[in-house]
């Protein structure tokens, strides 16, 4: 699991060294953003030690620290909090999932107020089940793809999708956010 975050974390600093002579021509132009942002589970199913556990759509929220590093692309650090209700064959309860994520993104303008944007990265998720006897650490890989509307000189509105390769009733997410760039 830590050889895993290594691995991305020499990616990322890697892939910023390669395109160095551009960060410094943007650095004049674009500094760091901050995106908060409300969410929408949509629920999974999956196997926990033989038993179905079922996932029903939830709800939280996130906030995303990204910062532009070149030709669209940005390095980005994902926070977000959600809550569902998690169903087994008799009974019901309600889970907690925190989950944290290294992202390198990509957006490309259409227009000077429309873009879209894609990223993939490194994530860790904690769930908690209580009444399930449910404490879980778990790492895998998130992807994302998005639109991006500009309304004002330093704010944008987004919209994103984001899949995780992480199995838990939680399931992937649908987020609403809005974009501050400093």
């Amino acid at each position: 699991m830590i050889k895993k975050i290594l691995i991305t974390l020499a990616s990322l600093v890697l892939s910023t060294q390669l395109v160095a002579n551009e960060m410094q021509e943007h650095a004049e132009h674009e500094s760091f953003y901050v995106v908060v942002k409300a969410l929408q589970t949509v629920g999974d199913d999956v196997d926990h030690e033989g038993v179905t556990l079922k996932g029903d759509t939830g709800y939280g929220f996130g906030i995303d620290i990204g910062y532009p590093i070149a030709n669209g692309f940005s390095i980005e650090y994902d926070f977000s909090y959600s809550e569902n209700t998690v169903d087994e064959p008799i009974e019901s309860a309600d889970a907690t999932y925190m989950t944290h994520a290294l992202d390198l993104e990509y957006t490309q303008h259409i227009t000077h107020e429309f873009g879209v944007f894609v990223k993939a990265g490194f994530e860790y998720e904690k769930e908690e089940i209580n009444d399930f006897n449910i404490d879980n650490d778990s790492y895998g890989y998130v992807a994302g793809i998005g639109l991006e509307y500009v309304v004002a000189a330093h704010y944008n509105l987004l919209l994103e999708y984001e899949h995780s390769t992480i199995e838990s009733p939680r399931g992937d997410s649908i987020d609403f956010g809005v974009m501050y760039k400093f």
